[in-house]
């Protein structure tokens, strides 16, 4: 009797603790940078969530030292590994949290596999069709959709890349990699993406009051994406390299309010 009544003890604590552990892990984040960024930048955000969320900051494709070495939907596998780890570690909730193109990302993230639980969009950024229509990328977005079609998607191109509105740089790339990116109405076109997510979650749509992209408005892609009781427009006083900083007690308390 006394050894059954053991064997009853000793399992409920191991279905137990599993729970309980996870129940400490309560949000985690996955903090993705910004165009010719690196993920020590974003971390100096995210490490601010600190005891609130523990995070992750990945280097993406974008980064300066990658330079677009891998297409768009690579950097969304690349995303959902590290989704599925901080699952595997017992975290509750998952939040994607992206400044300029991390922010992109994080949009076309839920559009593409939607298995977040929260979106923090800073000073979202890299606006392809703007791009494409105001002839910066024209030519090259044009050769590279004909290269690919002509199945020599790993030939290399140079294409204009815009930054922050007034930063320019030629960077070459596969001509396959380069439409990923640059494709007006791709996974880079906020406008399209945004409608497209996969399933209504909390979006945190941060933007600085003298980001060039500000004049834009929540109508742009915010008012596209599904509605959630807890989605939110915030501008606060900043340009668009200082948004993460100037958000962090915004972030904070709104992750703290989630349902």
């Amino acid at each position: 009797m006394l050894r059954t009544i053991a064997a009853l003890l000793l399992g409920a604590m191991l279905l137990t603790a599993p729970i309980a552990h996870a129940a400490e892990k309560v949000c985690a984040v996955v903090a993705l940078h910004g165009k010719w960024s690196n993920p020590r930048d974003i971390a100096l955000f995210a490490d601010r969530l600190a005891p609130l969320c523990d995070y992750k900051s990945l280097e993406m494709p974008w980064s300066k030292r990658r330079d677009y070495d891998a297409p768009y939907p690579a950097a969304l596998q690349d995303i959902q590994q590290q989704v599925a780890a901080f699952r595997a570690q017992g975290y509750r909730r998952v939040v994607l949290a992206g400044h300029s193109f991390g922010a992109n990302a994080a949009l076309a993230y839920m559009a593409e596999i939607g298995d977040a639980d929260a979106i923090v969009l800073l000073a979202p950024g890299h606006s392809p069709r703007l791009m494409y229509e105001r002839g910066a990328s024209r030519e090259a977005v044009d050769q590279a959709r004909e290269l690919v079609a002509a199945g020599k998607g790993s030939e290399s191109l140079s294409v204009l890349d815009l930054n922050s509105g007034d930063r320019k740089r030629s960077i070459r790339m596969r001509a396959d990699v380069l439409l990923s990116y640059f494709d007006p109405q791709g996974l880079g076109n906020m406008q399209v993406t945004a409608p497209r997510i996969r399933k209504p979650v909390p979006i945190l749509w941060v933007v600085g009051d003298m980001d060039p992209l500000s004049r834009l408005g929540p109508q742009y892609a915010f008012q596209r994406a599904p509605a959630h009781p807890a989605s939110k427009y915030v501008s606060v006083s900043a340009d668009h390299i200082n948004t993460p900083e100037a958000s962090v007690a915004e972030v904070i308390a709104w992750i703290e309010a989630l349902p």
